[in-house]
C-alpha cells in the first residue's frame, strides 16, 4: 500500500516535490559527512581504510609526477597507497589513460575538497540527467535508488558519470542525435560498461552516432598518447593482465561486485566455471538487445533494457556502477507500472533495493570487524562474504524483460483481432 502511494506521486504534486527535497537534503549530507571524514578532520591516531577516491587523488598526484606508469603495476601501486594511507590497501589502477586525463587536475586540491567537488558536480549532473529522463515518476526513482546512489557517494567513485554519460546517449538517442556519439565516446573511460550500448548503435545502423563515438575514442587516444607517451598503452595492458589474476583468484571486494562471475565465485564454483557462466550471461544479455532492435519494441525498452544488460557484461562490475542502473530504471518505469501486476512490482523494487543494498551494508559489517585492516582481510579471504548483487541485477533484466514482453504480445494480439475483424467484413 505505501509503494501504491508513492507510485501515484508525481515529481509536480506537493508531495513529489517534498519526496525530491527530502531526498536530495539527505544525499547532501551524506556527502558533506563524507567529506569531512575523507579530509581526516575526525580521525584518531589510527589509519582509516581507504576508499576509491583516495586512489583517484594518488593517481592524479602521480600523473603530475611523471609516474603514471606505476600505477598499472600492482606492486608499486600497493607502495603508493601504503604511503599514503599506512594500511595494507588493496586497489589495482586499471583505467583506461582518457581517466588519468580527466582526474590529474584533482591534484592541486586538498583530497577532502577534492572528493566533495568530484563527488557533488557528477551527483548533480547524474540527478539532473536523471529528472530528464524520469519526468514525473523520479520520487519513486530516487526512493528505489537511494541505497545505490549512497554507496557511490561513499567510495566517491565515478558512477555518477558514467551513468551522466549513458544518461545522456539515451536521451540523444530519444531524440535521434548524433551528438549521442560524443558521450558514448566518452565512455571509453569504462569501456566494458559501453559494450551493450554500442552494439545497439551498430545493430540500430546508427553510422553517424557510431562514428562520431569512435572518432571521440582515437582523438582522446591520441592526446594521451601524446601527452603520457606510448609506454602507457603497454603499461595498461600489463595492468590488465595482473588484474585478471588477482580476479581469478578473489583478491578483489567480490562482494561489492554485481557479476554473475563473482556471485558464482563467491559460491563455491571454480574460476574457469564462473567465467564460463559469465560468458553465458553476456550472450544472453547481447541477444535480447538482438531480439528488441529486430522486433522494433519501443526506443525507450529497448534503451532501458540495454543500460540494465550492459553492466552484465563484463565480470568487473560494482555496486557504484548502479547508477546506469538507474537509467535504464528510470526509461522503464512508466511501462513497468503500467504492465506489471503489483507483486511484480513490488519484487522489482525489492531486488533494486538489495543490489544496492548488499554492498553497503557488507562494506560496514567488515570495517566494524577488521576497521582500517579491512582490506588486508579481503586480501587474506577472510572475510567470506558472498557476492548476490549479480544474481538480483540478471534477475532483475529478467523480469523487465517478462513484463515488456507482455506489452508485445497485447499489440500482436490486437493487431490479430483487427485483422480477423478486417477479413470478416
Amino acid at each position: 500500500m505505501t509503494f501504491q502511494f508513492i507510485e501515484a506521486t508525481r515529481a509536480s504534486s506537493t508531495k513529489g516535490e517534498r519526496y525530491i527535497q527530502v531526498i536530495g537534503l539527505a544525499l547532501a549530507v551524506l556527502l558533506l559527512i563524507k567529506m569531512v571524514w575523507i579530509s581526516n578532520l575526525t580521525q584518531g591516531a589510527d589509519p582509516r581504510p581507504l576508499v576509491d577516491f583516495d586512489v583517484f587523488h594518488i593517481v592524479a598526484q602521480m600523473v603530475w609526477r611523471g609516474e603514471i606508469e606505476q600505477a598499472y603495476h600492482f606492486a608499486t601501486m600497493l607502495e603508493a597507497q601504503r604511503a599514503a594511507s599506512g594500511t595494507e590497501s588493496f586497489m589495482p589502477w586499471t583505467y583506461p589513460p582518457q581517466f588519468d586525463l580527466i582526474i590529474a587536475p584533482l591534484a592541486f586540491l586538498p583530497r577532502g575538497l577534492a572528493y566533495g567537488l568530484f563527488t557533488a558536480v557528477t551527483l548533480v549532473a547524474y540527478l539532473a540527467t536523471l529528472r530528464r529522463i524520469a519526468g514525473e515518476h523520479l520520487p519513486l526513482t530516487l526512493i528505489v535508488l537511494f541505497p545505490a546512489i549512497a554507496i557511490t557517494i561513499a567510495c566517491g567513485q565515478n558512477g555518477f558519470l558514467t551513468g551522466t554519460l549513458i544518461g545522456l546517449t539515451c536521451l540523444g538517442l530519444q531524440s535521434n542525435r548524433r551528438l549521442a556519439g560524443l558521450t558514448l565516446g566518452l565512455m571509453v573511460i569504462k569501456p566494458h560498461l559501453a559494450i551493450a550500448f554500442a552494439t545497439y548503435t551498430l545493430l540500430s545502423r546508427r553510422w553517424g552516432m557510431a562514428a562520431l563515438a569512435g572518432s571521440v575514442v582515437i582523438a582522446t587516444s591520441i592526446l594521451a598518447t601524446i601527452l603520457f607517451g606510448m609506454d602507457i598503452w603497454a603499461a595498461v595492458l600489463a595492468g590488465a593482465k595482473e588484474a585478471r589474476v588477482y580476479l581469478e583468484h578473489g583478491m578483489y571486494p567480490l562482494f561489492r561486485m554485481v557479476s554473475i562471475y563473482a556471485a558464482l565465485y563467491t559460491l563455491g564454483l571454480p574460476a574457469t566455471a564462473a567465467f564460463g557462466a559469465q560468458l553465458l550471461v553476456v550472450a544472453i544479455s547481447l541477444a535480447m538487445i538482438v531480439y528488441a532492435v529486430y522486433h522494433r519494441m519501443q526506443l525507450r525498452q529497448v534503451l532501458g533494457l540495454t543500460a540494465i544488460a550492459s553492466l552484465l557484461i563484463s565480470p568487473y562490475a560494482y555496486d557504484y556502477d548502479l547508477p546506469i542502473y538507474g537509467i535504464g530504471f528510470a526509461l522503464l518505469v512508466p511501462d513497468l507500472l503500467r504492465l506489471a501486476k503489483e507483486n511484480e512490482r513490488l519484487t522489482l523494487y525489492g531486488l533494486t533495493l538489495v543490489t544496492g543494498l548488499f554492498g553497503l551494508v557488507e562494506t560496514f559489517r567488515l570495517e566494524t570487524l577488521y576497521g582500517s585492516h579491512a582490506a588486508e582481510a579481503i586480501i587474506a579471504g577472510r572475510p567470506g562474504s558472498l557476492s548476490i548483487a549479480g544474481l538480483t541485477l540478471a534477475a532483475l533484466l529478467g523480469l523487465c524483460w517478462y513484463i515488456l514482453r507482455r506489452d508485445r504480445s497485447s499489440k500482436l494480439n490486437m493487431g490479430d483481432t483487427v485483422q480477423r475483424s478486417a477479413s470478416a467484413t
